[in-house]
């Protein structure tokens, strides 16, 4: 039975998602571990490739404002009650928005203590705030500390880079402001609530002024976003030809200069999974290398959605049906999108399946495979990207460990 307010049919791999006979042949779920709670469903910035504003979905309109502390306490005890049925050692909680830091201080310190105080023994919560560091104050400092709460914050490099696209409702850029709040977090009293930096990849910015601009910063880790979009709503730069692999080559650039520094790296997910993967392990994001999604999102008013990055394909394309008030975290496990998720590599279109690099790339973001036809049994938008950069850090790789075999000789 498909929960109402569902996908229409075709957006998921409806051949592969009986839920029910999936169930009685003994295939169980994950348990979601991430948990996006959307404290605030506006921002004080307008940044011109945000897929919550700027993408299909109109869905934030009719959200509250901020969540109120009623439906923060029913959001604490839904996580509680997972936790205790499934026991994981830890979960991940993500202050989200819109702009997070618009909720107040209070929400987000009463959200974060309700949440501990009812979690089982043996399960521990790591809270991150995602923020775009404009309000950052001694106050959010002060929270954060005592309420063990850590900061990422979204910089997409030099200022004329981040001001390009990352402005305020006025027009005016916005990284002069987040700038001096890494500042503050890179001093010796505030390091250690700095979660890292979050950056949306332009590849119409120089990709090593760019990086040489965050590591400017010097913060404990980076995330390199590739922009959302699809095969209907294309990223900006991303053509049909197969040969034109702009992404691939502006992180291929990065990855060398991040890849042939002398010393610990800063950490950076993607690329580290990304050998990772090549080495036969596993990935540490789910933006790469296809591992299952143990993710759930909540909305203002507590409803219970799929990944949030899902509204850049069309309205409604995270939408469950579900809500905190009514169902448990357990209910959504049960969603078509929350199973497709989840299928591995027969949620795969088959030119995924057959790829060479397919055990590495995984399909790719889920998000950037939809296409308006025939949903999200397709490859990564971003495909010949993905192949080039994985095909580049291989051969980097394999002449690595020729030179390390050679020096053992």
């Amino acid at each position: 039975m498909t929960p109402a307010g569902s996908a229409p049919h075709g957006r998921w791999p409806d051949d592969l998602l009986d839920v029910a006979a999936l169930r009685a042949a003994g295939e169980r779920p994950l348990p979601f571990r991430e948990f996006v709670v959307k404290v605030h469903s506006r921002c004080n910035l307008a940044c011109t490739y945000c897929y919550v504003y700027e993408a299909a979905d109109r869905h934030w309109r009719t959200q509250p404002h901020t969540m109120s502390p009623d439906t923060a306490a029913q959001v604490c005890h839904r996580i509680a009650e997972h936790a205790a049925h499934h026991r994981p050692g830890s979960v991940r909680v993500i202050l989200h928005g819109g702009e997070p830091l618009l909720a107040g201080t209070p929400l987000l310190r009463t959200l974060s203590r309700t949440l501990r105080a009812r979690l089982p023994a043996g399960t521990t919560a790591e809270v991150v705030v995602q923020t775009n560091g404009t309000l950052l104050d001694d106050d959010v400092l002060r929270m954060c500390h005592e309420e063990d709460i850590k900061i990422a914050v979204s910089l997409d490099g030099t200022a004329r880079t981040h001001d390009r696209a990352r402005r305020d409702h006025a027009g005016r850029g916005s990284h002069a402001r987040v700038a001096a709040a890494l500042r503050r977090l890179a001093a010796p009293g505030h390091r250690e609530v700095w979660a890292g930096i979050l950056c949306t990849v332009d590849i119409t910015a120089d990709p090593l002024a760019t990086y040489e601009h965050l590591l400017s910063y010097d913060p404990p880790a980076l995330r390199l976003l590739l922009p959302l979009g699809n095969w209907t709503a294309r990223p900006p730069g991303r053509t049909a030809d197969p040969g034109h692999t702009p992404y691939g080559q502006w992180l291929a650039t990065v990855f060398d200069r991040w890849y042939g520094t002398p010393g610990p790296p800063v950490r950076i997910a993607f690329f580290e999974s990304v050998l990772d993967l090549l080495l036969g392990g596993v990935t540490r994001t789910e933006t790469i290398g296809g591992a299952p999604c143990q993710l759930a999102v909540v909305d203002t008013d507590g409803s219970l959605t799929l990944s949030d990055q899902l509204k850049s394909a069309y309205e409604g394309a995270d939408r469950s049906g579900l809500d905190v008030h009514r169902h448990s975290f357990d209910a959504l496990l049960d969603h078509p999108g929350a199973v497709a998720r989840q299928l591995g590599a027969r949620a795969l279109a088959a030119p995924c399946r057959a790829c060479p690099v397919g055990t590495v790339c995984g399909g790719g973001h889920y998000p950037h495979r939809y296409r308006a036809d025939n949903g999200y049994l397709n490859p990564s938008v971003y495909c010949p990207d993905l192949m080039a950069l994985i095909r580049h850090v291989a051969h980097v790789l394999r002449a690595d460990l020729d030179r390390a075999a050679g020096a053992r000789r």
